[in-house]
């Protein structure tokens, strides 16, 4: 049965439009100024959609809808739920972390440079950003020796009594506990602003100048200190040039066509230099025309970017979006002006083909290193972008819990990891536990899997079948099973994947990408949910014996947990960083450190 279009049943307000399978679920998402006439647009006669279109509204049984009161809403909306229930015929961004960036607080009399994922609008400054949190790491390391500033976080600065080894060996002038002159903290400042604004020869020129003036008023001292930063920069940015002078600061968005679906490559470029990149891959989704590139780009970057992101001035596409919606909200977001311009010039064209050139390569790197393709081992209709994997643990048969780990195009996607408590379970029951954690899962929110795999074998993988058609979502998700061989000796048995229905378990190569891939999953399930056993018992452990020492009772070792919010972090705590917890003064905060330290060494042994 299709679904049958009725004008009547929409308006003419801006909103979303949510089309849905026989199951009720959510497989495309969409928005629209005009819901009424966007919606009606799917279905006129004399419309030939693309074939895309066409197979997904053989699909649709039910479209519903949500109005805003503005088509700016409508966007945000949009992006909202194509993230939420990862519809099947969306381009849906897979990586929704924030990059990271260095930022400098300069509403502080020493600011430091710190790293941070979010771009707050506060008037602090912020460069970046970095896809790879290591290339991060190691920047701060060169600006760590190049620079002359703090390097301790505001905690430690406004806690210390006398300067750090920092100090000692010449890489922070000490101004926690030292007189030192604001005016020259605010110079290095400055300093480091053009370093990481990428201009390196106006920094060295300067630098040069207060070297020859320290010299002349007989500071030898500072003048040997700027001596040594000035060869240190010029080492460190003698390979930099600028590729593309002029263009100033912008990110670059280009589409290419690759492994039968699309590719999107994003470059981050400062100040002339490409500082960073990024690519996106959609192997099922190819835009047949301009009009569905056009909306495919303009869904991507309401995704893309949020209110914490950074947002350069100038965002480079193949074509110029005009989406007044799209660009108020990224207007809004950065607080200032913002362009979406269209590849006009040599420079613009080449940055483009170097986005382009670079996501292709990617394409091939992936492919030469044996990416998995689940869909066409398991018959599966579609290669699974997400897929959870369940297993239980317990301590002697209680204190049973499920973890539960997701896997979102490849790689560990750590917030939706989740642990389920199952006290009602009888001691060592695991096929009860599945049964249990099914039933709270069904009743849970999308996104919902596209393949659920089950650490055990058959048995496990039926009790998790049976549990989901008891509580009627059958067909909901793909499933499998991977169970542990015996023995991993050369020859020996290897691990047996099953599904649902079929009597043996696929035949996969010992080393094959599918099972390699599947095998790394089940590992991190197993890691995790043994992993938080063995931290909820030491928990329990430490909670008892911080019980013990007099002062502290139940109501201040939950203060511990409330400030410092992990069994690490508590572990961790100095004196100084103790005396920061609500209840704890000079004295409680010593004997509790010195506790903990204790604890710390006879848990290790």
């Amino acid at each position: 049965m299709q679904y049958q279009f009725n004008s009547s049943d929409f308006p003419r307000d801006p909103g979303v439009y949510l089309m849905k399978d026989e199951q009720n679920r959510i497989i495309y998402v969409g928005k629209a100024k005009n819901l009424r006439s966007r919606v009606s647009s799917y279905f006129r006669s004399s419309r030939d959609p693309s074939p895309k279109t066409r197979v997904m509204l053989g699909r649709v049984l039910q479209v519903d809808y949500i109005t805003t009161t503005s088509e700016k809403e409508a966007l945000l909306l949009e992006a909202s739920l194509i993230k939420k229930h990862r519809p099947r015929y969306n381009i849906v961004l897979r990586d929704d972390k924030q990059y990271v960036l260095f930022r400098l607080d300069k509403s502080r009399p020493y600011p430091a440079l710190e790293l941070t994922r979010s771009a707050r609008r506060d008037g602090s400054v912020y460069f970046g950003p970095f896809t790879s949190a290591a290339a991060a790491r190691e920047t701060m390391k060169v600006i760590n020796r190049l620079f002359y500033l703090r390097k301790c976080g505001h905690k430690k600065f406004r806690n210390r009594v006398r300067p750090c080894l920092q100090h000692f060996i010449r890489r922070c002038p000490g101004p926690c506990c030292l007189d030192v002159s604001t005016e020259e903290y605010s110079r290095e400042i400055r300093r480091l602003e053009m370093f990481l604004s990428g201009r390196s020869a106006e920094l060295i020129k300067g630098m040069e100048k207060d070297m020859q003036e320290a010299s002349r008023e007989l500071d030898f001292e500072k003048a040997a200190l700027l001596r040594d930063q000035i060869e240190a920069v010029k080492q460190t940015t003698k390979s930099q040039s600028v590729v593309f002078p002029g263009t100033g600061d912008m990110d670059v968005f280009a589409p290419v066509y690759v492994q039968g679906g699309m590719g999107i490559g994003v470059l981050f470029v400062r100040q002339g230099k490409v500082l960073d990149s990024k690519n996106f891959f959609w192997p099922e989704h190819h835009p047949e025309n301009d009009q569905e590139l056009q909306d495919t780009l303009a869904s991507l970057l309401s995704q893309f970017y949020g209110p914490d992101s950074f947002i350069p001035e100038k965002i480079l596409l193949p074509e110029k979006i005009h989406d007044p919606a799209l660009l108020h909200l990224l207007m809004e977001y950065r607080k200032g002006k913002v362009r979406l311009v269209g590849a006009r010039g040599e420079s613009l064209k080449g940055l483009l083909n170097i986005a382009r050139q670079n996501c292709e390569q990617h394409a091939r790197d992936r492919r030469d290193a044996g990416t998995p393709f689940l869909a066409g081992v398991m018959g599966l209709e579609r290669e699974p972008e997400r897929i959870e994997c369940i297993d239980v643990s317990h301590h002697a048969g209680r204190n049973t819990r499920m973890g539960v780990v997701t896997f979102v195009a490849g790689e560990p996607h750590k917030k939706d990891y989740r642990i389920y408590n199952l006290p009602s379970v009888s001691p060592g029951d695991d096929y009860q536990a599945m049964r249990e954690f099914i039933k709270r899962r069904s009743r849970s929110s999308s996104p919902w899997p596209d393949l659920l795999l089950v650490d055990g074998g058959k048995g496990q993988l039926g009790t998790v079948q049976k549990a989901l058609q008891d509580a009627g979502q059958e067909g909901l998700f793909a499933l499998a099973s991977i169970a542990k061989a015996e023995t991993r000796a050369r020859g020996g048995a290897q691990d047996q994947v099953y599904l649902p229905g079929r009597k043996y378990p696929l035949s996969l190569k010992p080393a094959s990408p599918e099972l390699l891939y599947l095998q790394r999953i089940r590992d991190e399930a197993h890691r995790f949910a043994l992993g938080s056993m063995r931290n909820s018992l030491r928990r329990k452990s430490l909670q008892s014996d911080l019980e013990k020492i007099p002062g502290l009772g139940p109501k201040k070792v939950e203060a511990l947990w409330k400030h410092f919010g992990s069994l690490q972090s508590i572990l961790g705590a100095s004196r100084e960083e103790l005396m920061q917890v609500p209840g704890f003064g000079p004295e409680t905060a010593g004997r509790t450190a010195r506790s903990l330290k204790e604890w710390n060494t006879t848990s290790s042994s």
